[in-house]
């Protein structure tokens, strides 16, 4: 009986794609799906909030420390400088709904290329214990972010090819997914964390370059699905999953044609 889909086609990688995504929507509805799920909820917590930090490194200002708490939500905590701009407190806001997209994007894309599958989950790995240890400062980020960084090394070592395209394909569907699970803080105003009120992300948005915040939520929104969909087209473009022409063995000669005149 012919296989329903080719090996190494679109369809393949459409599939694999789709049954991570099924995956990460699926877990928590499965018996301990809950606690399963759980590592990979402090997980978009960490994209997320260091979204924050390095957006405000990225523009002078200095990054502190990065709090998680137990319900899984996280706060950055960020020095600005004196006279800072408007426009910079809003792109350090932005940052962090925005972080989980470009790095599941990212994850997408390097699902893409084998040679890329070993050495990327490496680099998330060693990205993961860093911040740990450099930024972290929450019982919660000790006791769950180390213990993901070993699984990663322990796949980025060991596992075989299937198993390091499909992490990447989950933990990037994973990433572009989260903001779905943010729906409800970006369209917020106001959220609280740890017992404390503080201005959502695209209420500091609003508050720094007016409009109101769910202008910004929807804006961020469609920056976000369309870096997804991008991600995505290149990662299933049908010529880039189709194996190279075989080459010819070096002892076949090979003419070509002279014009006429």
């Amino acid at each position: 009986m012919l296989p329903r889909v080719t090996p190494g086609s679109q369809g393949e990688a459409a599939g694999r794609l789709a049954l991570a995504a099924l995956v990460v929507v699926l877990l928590p509805a499965l018996p301990f799906g809950t606690l399963l799920a759980y590592p990979f909820l402090i997980l978009t917590t960490w994209f997320h909030e260091m979204g924050h930090g390095l957006a405000a490194m990225a523009l002078g200002q200095d990054f502190e420390r990065l709090m998680i708490f137990a319900s899984g939500s996280g706060v950055a905590q960020y020095r600005l400088a004196e006279g800072t701009s408007p426009l910079v407190r809003a792109a350090i806001a932005a940052g962090g709904p925005l972080a989980p997209s470009l790095v599941g994007a990212g994850l997408i894309v390097a699902s893409a290329h084998p040679r890329a599958w070993r050495a990327v989950l490496w680099l998330v790995s060693a990205a993961i214990l860093a911040s740990t240890i450099i930024w972290v400062r929450a019982p919660v980020g000790y006791a769950v972010l180390p213990l993901l960084a070993a699984f990663l090394a322990l796949v980025a070592w060991r596992a075989r090819p299937a198993a390091l395209r499909f992490t990447l394909q989950f933990l990037g569907v994973l990433a572009a997914l989260s903001m779905l699970r943010d729906a409800g803080y970006l369209l917020s105003a106001s959220a609280v964390i740890d017992g404390k009120t503080f201005l959502s992300d695209t209420g500091q948005i609003a508050a720094a370059l007016g409009l109101p915040h769910w202008f910004w939520a929807g804006l961020i929104v469609v920056l976000g699905g369309l870096i997804t969909g991008l991600a995505l087209r290149y990662a299933l473009a049908e010529h880039r999953l189709r194996p190279p022409p075989p080459r010819r063995p070096a002892n076949v000669l090979q003419f070509r044609a002279r014009r006429r005149r």
